[in-house]
């Protein structure tokens, strides 16, 4: 063995077992998922005080639960679509976990034996229902993240669903890139379709890909291993060093910037959204968020931001505050731009009121540019 190959051995035993690593993680969380939702629905049926709680039953389990990072009443919705959608997953626990997670039931439904009641306690498909589109749960659980089904618990139509089961496995596609499609309209895209299999390689070929560390690098993987969304971010990440620079940058220039979040966590819809950096300007008395984009300017960027800027006006802003304004940087190993989204101002010397106070936006170039050519020496 020579030097290089020890290197080599190190790298591929390193990569083997992150792999390993990464699936665990995401098993268990889907697994706990999927039985949270069980749980619920078997309260609901059985519960002995299920009446007490009636609609209620949600909230007061959010706010019981408040304390596990991740679980809010949207996720607790969720987690009962997932297992009603999702029975299969049954004769995965029954094969392939010990006692120690089956006793995990057995508070809700009794005694777990035979085999049999448990898969009629748990909804185990029929052998007619088997016949229904059922993508192998093996395939499900370690080939996507929980954040995939997320997406496709929003589909009614199972068809439809287990299409983009299939196409999100064989394509191995990020959960960007699942939403991409889904948007496209894929699914009605490939029924239409004379050649099927050619729109499939194309698709494929201009697909981002999912890698092992982006189910750990999950937001549901954060919140189940009690993580901040920053303590898993690598410290020689561009994006997290730039955003550590620019907060100080922005904090020095004596404007009357107050820090409120990094990596704020907004929830418009059914999604959740981080904004890199949130101030409250008190001179401007107005919220100011930043948004760090590691790539070219394209036209979502500057819509993201305005979306969060609008999001701002409508659940944050008080009475007394001026309209929130977004920055948004972006960034590649050549050039920087600064856009500003002053969603809702109609008032053009308002704005320039702004534009006084705020960073100017070739001072803000200036700074990227110069953090980029430090972190390419």
């Amino acid at each position: 063995m020579n030097f290089d190959l020890l290197v080599s051995t190190f790298e591929q035993t390193h990569h083997h077992f992150w792999q390993q690593a990464s699936k665990a993680i995401n098993v268990s969380l889907t697994l706990r998922n999927w039985l949270t939702g069980y749980y619920i629905v078997e309260f609901e049926l059985q519960g002995e005080d299920r009446a007490t709680y009636g609609e209620n039953l949600f909230d007061e389990l959010a706010n019981k639960l408040k304390s596990i990072k991740g679980i809010d009443r949207r996720s607790l919705y969720r987690f009962k679509d997932f297992y009603t959608l999702y029975p299969q997953i049954a004769q995965y626990l029954l094969d392939n976990t010990d006692n120690s997670v089956l006793s995990l039931i057995s508070p809700i439904v009794g005694s777990l034996t035979p085999q049999l009641e448990i898969c009629e306690k748990v909804g185990l498909p029929t052998p007619q229902s088997k016949q229904l589109y059922y993508t192998p749960v093996e395939k499900l659980l370690n080939k996507l993240s929980y954040t995939h089904l997320e997406q496709l618990l929003q589909m009614s139509n199972p068809l439809k669903r287990a299409f983009y089961e299939v196409a999100a496995i064989n394509g191995c596609w990020s959960v960007k890139e699942l939403k991409r499609q889904i948007n496209s309209l894929y699914f009605e895209r490939s029924g239409m379709s004379t050649k099927p299999q050619l729109l499939s390689e194309i698709t494929n070929s201009k697909a981002e890909t999912l890698l092992p560390t982006d189910i750990v690098k999950s937001v549901y993987a954060f919140e189940f291993l009690g993580l901040k969304t920053k303590d898993a971010v690598e410290e020689s990440d561009l994006e997290a060093a730039l955003i550590d620079q620019l907060q100080n940058f922005m904090m020095k220039m004596g404007h009357g910037f107050c820090l409120v979040a990094r990596q704020k966590k907004i929830l418009i819809g059914d999604e959740y959204f981080f904004i890199d950096l949130v101030f409250y300007h008190r001179i401007l008395k107005c919220h100011v968020l930043v948004d760090l984009k590691v790539e070219d300017f394209n036209h979502y960027n500057i819509g993201q931001l305005n979306t969060y800027v609008n999001y701002y006006k409508a659940e944050v802003m008080q009475p007394d505050d001026n309209p929130t304004v977004g920055i948004l940087l972006v960034t590649n190993k050549n050039n920087a731009l600064v856009e500003f989204a002053t969603a809702g101002m109609d008032n053009h010397l308002f704005v320039s009121k702004y534009l006084l106070e705020l960073p100017r936006k070739e001072e803000l170039e200036v700074f990227i540019t110069n953090e980029i050519t430090k972190w390419n020496r």
